[in-house]
């Protein structure tokens, strides 16, 4: 046969043509795009690929249908490819948008176009410049490299980062300190989901949320499905214990207490200061818990409200 245009003209069909088209047209898309591989994949290949067309004919309420949408309203095989093209990309776009990394482009996006400060260069894909830098220059470097530039800013990190409503403040400036740093050394344009990485890498905002296992023991984790049998009145004691305890924490103890089971260098790299010093910090916060809910007969409630405490914002200054 001809091709795919004159596969489904006979047969009315998906045949091999036609899945070869598909295949080497989610590539093309995912090249000049720079869409991440699908779950699963830390690459892009040829079964990527094929987990993406297989995801697209099986998907609810569309289905092989946007085969049959394509070919009635194709002439020919170029318009039929030019259809199929613009159908990869928009549910590219769709799966992209579901993902953490696409969260987090989004959210940079509308940080970065609310400030005058930087520029999105025209054009797919979406690429942001410093507005200080000449139009239409294009970084072509290594994206490793904008991640060990990321790396050398001292001075910023990101302790609450909320996965809906508004970024708070403090993370705003942390993430555009990063980004301003970035661009200005690419001295040009770089694509969004570079910058996303960038940020993943440096503030490791896509990891799974840790819980501390310091206090963790067989009684008191519950089986999963197991209904809650905390009451108001053992919260309200939870609270008033974690409420005392933090009292006792310094500042650097409560920036480290989401953190328990991370190491020392990643305590030293939060707080910014040497490696001795953050051992010593890290090991004076978990020998202070230790001691101050060894008596607690609910360890596992009065932890957890100590957590939620490092997530709530902090008060306002007297005026």
């Amino acid at each position: 046969m001809g091709g795919a245009y004159e596969e489904l003209s006979q047969t009315g069909q998906l045949g091999s043509e036609t899945f070869e088209l598909l295949r080497r047209l989610v590539h093309q898309v995912r090249r000049s795009s720079g869409f991440p591989p699908p779950e699963g994949y830390a690459e892009w290949s040829d079964d990527a690929a094929y987990d993406v067309i297989t995801a697209m004919l099986t998907r609810e309420g569309a289905g092989q249908r946007f085969v049959t949408s394509c070919f009635v309203q194709a002439a020919d095989e170029a318009s039929l490819e030019r259809l199929f093209l613009a159908s990869i990309k928009n549910f590219l776009i769709d799966e992209a948008k579901k993902t953490p990394r696409g969260k987090l482009r989004r959210r940079i996006a509308r940080l970065m176009g609310a400030d005058a400060s930087f520029c999105r260069m025209p054009g797919s894909p979406p690429r942001w410049m410093l507005s200080e830098h000449p139009e239409g220059a294009v970084w072509q470097g290594d994206p490793d490299d904008l991640v060990a530039e990321a790396w050398r800013v001292r001075g910023v990190g990101i302790t609450r980062w909320n996965h809906s409503g508004p970024t708070p403040a403090q993370t705003v400036h942390a993430l555009m300190v990063i980004l301003t740093q970035v661009l200005r050394h690419a001295r040009g344009a770089v694509r969004e989901e570079d910058l996303a990485k960038v940020l993943e890498s440096r503030f490791e905002l896509l990891a799974p949320a840790r819980s501390s296992s310091l206090f963790a023991d067989e009684e008191a984790l519950a089986e999963p499905g197991e209904a809650s049998t905390v009451t108001e009145a053992d919260a309200a004691a939870a609270g008033g214990g974690a409420a005392d305890i933090w009292q006792r924490l310094t500042a650097n103890e409560r920036q480290l207490l989401p953190y328990l089971d991370e190491g020392a260098h990643h305590a030293a790299q939060l707080l910014e200061v040497g490696l001795a010093q953050a051992e010593a910090v890290l090991a004076g916060l978990k020998a202070k818990l230790w001691l101050a809910l060894s008596d607690d007969s609910d360890r596992t409630a009065v932890m957890g409200a100590l957590l939620r405490r490092c997530a709530d914002p902090p008060p306002e200054p007297p005026v």
